[in-house]
């Protein structure tokens, strides 16, 4: 073989490597988020699965420690004047006022979110229901546009009124009608409880991180007591191998009237 021959061959392996790597750099892979994250039929990301909230711990194990959370007051947005009274209530001895959920009256949305309760989600091209381990409370979400508004007869509640929609891959739960309730955890070490008004705007923001975690950012807008809206920036975990045990309040409720003891309510809490 002459040397012109083998160089032209050498050279045509070439050409074809080139136009083979050229074929191939125009079909790109598909990012690497949409390879991992769980998705739906419909292309959008899927929650579908039990949850550990924020008031896990979120080390990734199925045996996660519970850890109760509240909402920080360094994320906090200004004070108005007068809004310090609304927002801290000082401890008064009676439990329906102090810790409502001790005679079994709803802990309401803003605490619900940081409670240490798994919580299951079922996600349809139309609407997102949540179920709550604690209690049993459930909320029912539809879909619709973005910023859209909310009935106009909302009847106020301890869960409020949500819709959602999608931010490209970011789910946005808005919710109102809120009743005046506890804002957070009750810790009578801090002198009493922290509450907010009925006037709440809650923005829940998720976003997959991974195939198993997920950002929870969420917005309170509480123009009664404060000056601007805030965010806490929490976080979600699927638990594959979980599911919502049987919550029953009033199982051996010794504070049903609400006229209840330290002592009752040590006893409800158990040993």
């Amino acid at each position: 073989m002459s040397r012109n021959h083998r160089i032209r061959r050498v050279s045509l392996s070439v050409v074809a490597i080139v136009i083979l790597s050229a074929c191939t750099s125009g079909q790109q892979a598909p990012p690497q988020d949409e390879q991992v994250i769980p998705r739906a039929a419909d292309g959008k990301p899927d929650f579908t699965g039990v949850w550990a909230g924020p008031g896990f711990a979120h080390t990734g194990s199925d045996t996660d420690t519970a850890q109760v959370r509240r909402y920080t007051e360094a994320n906090m947005a200004p004070i108005k004047p007068g809004g310090k009274s609304l927002l801290n209530r000082s401890y008064t001895g009676n439990v329906r006022i102090d810790d409502p959920t001790a005679i079994c009256l709803p802990n309401g949305l803003t605490r619900q979110i940081p409670s240490p309760y798994a919580q299951q989600w079922i996600q349809t091209p139309t609407q997102l229901v949540i179920l709550y381990e604690y209690m049993h409370f459930f909320r029912v979400i539809p879909f619709g546009p973005p910023n859209r508004a909310h009935a106009p007869d909302v009847e106020p509640t301890y869960m409020g009124d949500s819709i959602a929609w999608w931010e490209d891959d970011t789910l946005v739960i808005d919710t109102v009608g809120l009743n005046e309730w506890l804002l957070d955890a009750y810790h009578p070490e801090d002198g009493g409880s922290r509450w907010h008004s009925d006037q709440m705007h809650l923005i829940e923001r998720l976003r997959f991180t991974d195939p198993r975690n997920a950002s929870y950012d969420v917005t309170l807008d509480d123009p009664v007591i404060f000056e601007k809206p805030w965010i806490e920036h929490w976080a979600m975990q699927l638990k594959p191998t979980w599911k919502i045990l049987e919550f029953v309040c009033d199982d051996n409720d010794r504070c049903r009237t609400g006229n209840c003891t330290d002592t009752d309510v040590q006893k409800l809490a158990g040993p």
